[in-house]
Parts: C-alpha cells; sequence; structure tokens
C-alpha cells in the first residue's frame, strides 16, 4: 500500500538530540544540585550522564523515555523535594533546551504536504514542549497532528500515539511511516503494523535500527529522494 503519511519522532528525528538534551541536563543537574558537585554527580548517575563529557550515555533511560520517567529517577535521589516541583523544573528546562534542526523542517513538510502527504509529530516528551520547540522554528503548522507523552493516547513503545494519529488523518496504518532515532519509535510501529524508517540522527548505529526498520536513512532529508517524493 503506497504511503500517504509520515509520522516523525522529535529530539533525534527533526532537531539535534545532543545539542538540546545534554544542555537540558546540564541546566537540570545544576538547578537541582544547587551546583553541589558530589548532589550533582549523584543525580547525573540516576540518569546515566556523564558530567565529565557533558553528554548522556547510550543505555540512559531518558533518550527514549517520557519527561515524567526522568522526574522519577530524579525525584528517588530527592525526597526532601516535592514532585510537581522537581517536574516543573524539568519542563521549564526543557522549554529553554536550544533546538537545533537535522534539516529545514518548514521546507521539507512544505514538499511532503505539497505531495499530498499527512505529516505528523510523536514524542515521549510532553505535548507542549513538543509545539514549543517546534514554533522556535516556525514549524508548529507545518504538521497536522502534534502529541506528547501526556496528550492522552499513551507512549512509545506503546503504539497508541501512532494510531491516533492515522485515525486523525484518515489512513489506515500502514499507509503510515513512522520515523525514528531509537528503538522504542520503530518498535511502536511495528506494532502500530506502519511502514518503519530509522535515521542516524540519534544515539543509536544502524546496526541498532536495522533489524527494527524497513529502512535506515542518514537523516529525514533523504525521505523526498529515497520515495521519490518530487
Amino acid at each position: 500500500m503506497q504511503l500517504q503519511g509520515f509520522l516523525f519522532d522529535k529530539d533525534g528525528t527533526l532537531f539535534d538530540y545532543n545539542i538540546a538534551w545534554n544542555a537540558w541536563a546540564m541546566d537540570v543537574l545544576a538547578m537541582l544540585g544547587g551546583n553541589d558537585p558530589a548532589v550533582m554527580a549523584r543525580l547525573a548517575a540516576a540518569i546515566e550522564f556523564d558530567l565529565d563529557q557533558q553528554r548522556f550515555l547510550p543505555t540512559s533511560p531518558v533518550i527514549a523515555g517520557t519527561s515524567q520517567e526522568a522526574t522519577e529517577l530524579l525525584a528517588a535521589q530527592l525526597p526532601h523535594l516535592a514532585y510537581d516541583h522537581i517536574d516543573d523544573i524539568l519542563t521549564q528546562a526543557a522549554f529553554r533546551a536550544p533546538q537545533s534542526q537535522v534539516v529545514p523542517l518548514v521546507e521539507l513538510m512544505a514538499q511532503l504536504r505539497a505531495a499530498g502527504l499527512k505529516t505528523g509529530v510523536v514524542t515521549n516528551d510532553t505535548e507542549q514542549g513538543a509545539q514549543v520547540h517546534l514554533a522556535q522554528v516556525g514549524a508548529v503548522d507545518s504538521f497536522d497532528f502534534i502529541a506528547g507523552f501526556n496528550s492522552g493516547f499513551g507512549a512509545k513503545p506503546d503504539p497508541g500515539p501512532l494510531l491516533a494519529f492515522a485515525k486523525h488523518v484518515g489512513l489506515e496504518p500502514a499507509q503510515v511511516a513512522m520515523v525514528g532515532d531509537s528503538l522504542h519509535d520503530l518498535i511502536a510501529g511495528r506494532r502500530a503494523g506502519m511502514y518503519c524508517i530509522g535515521v542516524l540522527t540519534g544515539m543509536a548505529t544502524r546496526d541498532d535500527l536495522s533489524g527494527h526498520a524497513d529502512v535506515v536513512l542518514n537523516h529525514i532529508g533523504e525521505i523526498p529522494q529515497y520515495f521519490q517524493i518530487s
């Protein structure tokens, strides 16, 4: 069945993961740790973040997890602080995180939509975070559907948010390609019955993704050429 829609993960797919989320982690650790090296080290260990290199370890559960999961990991180390206070710090830091587009999103999505294709974003970030980040590059209106883990459809690797996109735009799941940089994205795509496209702009390698994807591309900018979309 010919593809009629492309559904994108956000972090590591539309935007450079390291630029945004390594900065976010340093911001969060400084705020929660009060710039105390010992406390910051303890918190960094909880989320598998290398303070010396200022980057997440590939095994960190934060990479593909929800922001709620990150809050829970940090809250376990800070029993004297209210959960909601910690969650708010993480949310506000996410809004401030610098975004770097993998390719110019407005132009790419305009090309896809001009060909009659539907486009969407499904992220394990909050829906509000997705809106803020897309607004930074003027791309909110480039998508027919934007959902986060808190939008009421579940979180990847659950297929719920992917199926919600298909229903929203009136497509069968098999007519949709799920595009992502992590196993969470591709497993969700398989569970939803969608075509799966892996991209190498996140933390996972080609070997990590190839067993779960129909195709692995270097980045989303290769989609028009690969699928002969003009």
